[in-house]
């Protein structure tokens, strides 16, 4: 029963998660359309990332993931992300109602991801961070779709916005009728807007958090920012069809994330969280410094530099999630994910705009490797974590 819950809500959650970057993948459209300005087109990115920082922030204070039924959570807010981001395509002609949308959107997609996890968490204790993992590689994947769609010649921007909301609205009903809650849920919590502060009074629960503080400081700028980054060393390199290409390389280097997410839940659990996540963020910070020595060199060499770092970058997200799971009290597991996503992507709003202004003063060159600091925080939080007492709840861990 729990590994077809696996994949049946790895499907929903796969197809939930397009709507996050189907604006962004139209951006070179909508700048030919509505005249778009460099502000117009980074508040159409970043609108969905403040909407989901204001979801899960508001979601964590209320506890809702704990006091409702996570499925029913997941249900409500899938359908109405479909709806908001769907009227976009329906209605807006200009970037004013689109950002509004697009924020609505991130706010319900708070509704989303974290029940998600927790959903899943009610089902495995063994093999957890597997589990998550194959969950965040859903998610993983259907972050990527969206530029895939734009290889097939998407006839109109909006049919893609279509596409990616009825997406969401399939997997709402999918959670409501195939997904069902696990053996180990527990009951629904009381309402404790404090619960936030004493948790992080726990050691072991802020290190796991500031490890993935350090990792989402890289993840969603190299996300954000590596299609203009290989449309241009492309362009500049002079290969035909640039665009085509860009669009293929960003699907398959977010893509492969996913790959890299079910690998490291697997070593995970074999071999420890902490171990793994420190490795998996050696290798993405090492990237992030030398990716823009290829930049406008061989296409073939620059992607497989990027598929490195593309499958290591995310190998190790779910493995922080899974961590909280394990560290926290068990009645508020919800609201823990909740919290520790919202500061994630808080901290991405930053990153993402950090990237352009670099671009312009140190060239792609080295813009990367500012993102290189995120890993290297993230490390030493996860090896003060793996010394530490704390450790010994943690899956996988070995003293």
């Amino acid at each position: 029963m729990k590994w077809r819950i696996l994949l049946t809500l790895s499907i929903a959650e796969l197809l939930a998660m397009a709507v996050w970057f189907s604006a962004t993948a139209v951006i070179p459209v909508l700048n030919a359309e509505w005249g778009l300005s460099d502000s117009g087109t980074a508040w159409l990115t970043m609108s969905v990332q403040i909407g989901f920082v204001v979801g899960t922030l508001l979601s964590a204070l209320l506890n809702i993931s704990d006091i409702y039924n996570a499925r029913h959570v997941f249900t409500v807010c899938a359908i109405l992300c479909a709806i908001f981001n769907g009227a976009i395509g329906a209605f807006a002609n200009s970037i004013e109602p689109a950002i509004v949308l697009r924020f609505l959107t991130g706010v319900f997609l708070a509704g989303v991801y974290p029940p998600g996890m927790k959903i899943i968490a009610t089902w495995f204790k063994k093999g957890r961070g597997m589990a998550i993992g194959v969950l965040v590689g859903a998610l993983t994947v259907g972050s990527a779709s969206p530029h895939l769609f734009k290889v097939f010649g998407i006839p109109d921007w909006r049919f893609l916005m279509y596409a990616a909301s009825t997406g969401s609205l399939i997997a709402g009903l999918i959670c409501l009728f195939f997904v069902k809650d696990g053996p180990y849920l527990r009951k629904a919590a009381k309402f404790d807007w404090r619960y936030l502060g004493k948790a992080m009074k726990d050691r072991g629960v802020r290190l796991a958090n500031f490890g993935y503080l350090g990792h989402m400081w890289e993840l969603y700028a190299v996300w954000t920012w590596i299609p203009i980054f290989l449309l241009e060393s492309f362009s500049s390199y002079g290969l035909p069809d640039a665009a085509s290409w860009s669009a293929v390389g960003t699907f398959a280097v977010i893509g492969i994330g996913g790959v890299g997410c079910l690998s490291g839940g697997m070593l995970a659990d074999r071999y420890g969280r902490t171990t793994i996540t420190i490795w998996s963020m050696a290798v993405s910070g090492l990237c992030c410094v030398i990716v823009g020595f290829f930049f406008g060199g061989s296409p073939i060499l620059l992607l497989t530099v990027c598929l490195v770092w593309g499958f290591a970058v995310v190998a190790d997200s779910a493995q922080f999630s899974t961590s909280i799971t394990e560290l926290v009290d068990q009645e508020y597991v919800g609201t823990a994910l909740t919290f520790q996503t919202s500061m994630g992507f808080l901290l991405t709003m930053v990153s993402i705009r950090i990237i352009p202004v670099a671009v312009d003063r140190l060239t792609w060159k080295w813009a990367f490797s500012i993102l290189a600091i995120g890993p290297v925080f993230g490390m030493i939080s996860m090896y003060l974590l793996k010394r530490s007492p704390e450790a010994a709840k943690i899956g996988g861990e070995r003293r």
